[in-house]
């Protein structure tokens, strides 16, 4: 769930801005290890309660930079991007955001009003783009960071789409045999009075309970679907998920892997705005599961007593031997956060090959697991004929 968190940073002030929690002391913990003061914090709703008032923002930020490398002033290109919208629910926001621009206040501070549409990263980045006025470089980079975000995760959902659909199929083909098929074959073998083997008698049951009381099952299965749909959408179910394939070997590896390099895209990316390091970190809190983020949170401490960031991560796991070696030669260039990026950049091209390679496994497993379920129930049906054959001969 999510939850609208007011709170005063020493550096920025005070923030309005959007966090993911499981509960609201998540909530208040996430605050507290940002180093940040709570000031208000409650569960948020969305408007409208769907999702068509949101503004996509790597759109907004490609219309804004177009317009604002037109010689447009950013008021005139907001003012235009609000004159263009035709949907309502977006119109409606675009003027709030014109109106505090007419008002004289800045562009991350309108933003930051609008926590449901613009969260915390992106309004951080407005920010520190406006202390420097390279306002069009900073929506530059966070529309790269966001398209490599968004490659990675579209190669995870493509990776996963193929498997549920053999699954799927398989399952339907399985119950189209049990419930059509199995009974015919049942009613034949009960005209001819033979005594079937205990595999092909029992498989004759679960047909002709499936044909008696099909409604029945089918309701009992979808409803079954319908409450691990729930419960996988419960924040405490998905990290207990999240936990049981960590303690895989080789998923949790990758899992680490994966976590590590959105933050070190995220941070990269604040870093190369112009925000602190400490502030970067705090940011990417929420970018990092319930078991990292104790670490992180310690990592940040360190780099506040002074420490360096590629020895305070490292001294409390979250680097890796390619990413600490990456990490003090751009310490010593000066270059961090291009550096974080790079780092992010190799695990991102590492994980799509190991994305690759699993599918390539897991595709003729499950097809062949297929084949034996299916084929199991199709020699189980004959079997009884096979033996008659024999008999007469």
């Amino acid at each position: 769930m999510r939850f609208t968190v007011k709170a005063f940073d020493a550096a920025q002030g005070v923030l309005v801005y959007a966090v993911d929690a499981s509960d609201e002391s998540d909530a208040r913990r996430q605050v507290l290890e940002a180093g940040r003061q709570l000031i208000s914090l409650a569960r948020r709703t969305p408007i409208g309660g769907s999702a068509q008032g949101r503004i996509p923002l790597v759109i907004f930020s490609q219309e804004l930079v177009a317009l604002l490398d037109a010689g447009i002033s950013l008021v005139e290109a907001v003012e235009t991007l609000t004159e263009k919208e035709t949907q309502p629910a977006v119109r409606r926001t675009m003027e709030q955001i014109r109106q505090r621009l007419f008002e004289g206040r800045t562009l991350s501070s309108a933003l930051s009003e609008l926590p449901q549409n613009f969260p915390p990263l992106y309004v951080a980045t407005i920010r520190a783009s406006e202390r420097s006025g390279a306002i069009r470089e900073s929506l530059t980079r966070y529309i790269a960071y966001q398209q490599q975000v968004d490659l990675l995760r579209k190669r995870l959902v493509n990776a996963s789409i193929y498997p549920l659909v053999l699954m799927g199929a398989g399952m339907l083909v399985t119950l189209f045999l049990l419930g059509y098929v199995v009974p015919r074959f049942s009613s034949i073998y009960e005209d001819l009075g033979s005594d079937l083997p205990f595999a092909s008698r029992l498989l004759m049951d679960w047909g002709n309970a499936f044909e008696s009381h099909g409604g029945a099952i089918i309701t009992v299965i979808v409803a079954l679907l319908c409450l691990l749909g729930f419960w996988v959408t419960r924040p405490a179910s998905r990290a207990a998920v999240a936990r049981l394939i960590a303690r895989v070997p080789a998923v949790g590896n990758q899992l680490h892997t994966y976590q590590l390099a959105r933050m070190y895209r995220t941070v990269g990316m604040l870093l190369r705005g112009g925000i602190p390091a400490v502030t970067a970190l705090g940011m990417a809190d929420g970018l990092l599961s319930a078991s990292l983020r104790p670490s992180l949170a310690a990592a940040t401490v360190a780099v506040r007593e002074g420490r360096s960031l590629a020895n305070s991560l490292e001294m409390h796991g979250l680097t890796t031997p390619v990413a600490v070696r990456m990490l003090r030669v751009g310490e010593r260039s000066g270059n961090m956060g291009e550096m974080m990026e790079r780092v992010a950049g190799f695990y991102d091209d590492e994980l799509g090959r190991a994305v690759e390679l699993l599918t390539r496994l897991i595709e003729p497993l499950l097809m062949a697991l297929i084949g034996l379920v299916i084929g199991a129930i199709v020699v189980l049906m004959y079997f009884p004929i096979f033996e008659l054959a024999g008999s007469l001969q």
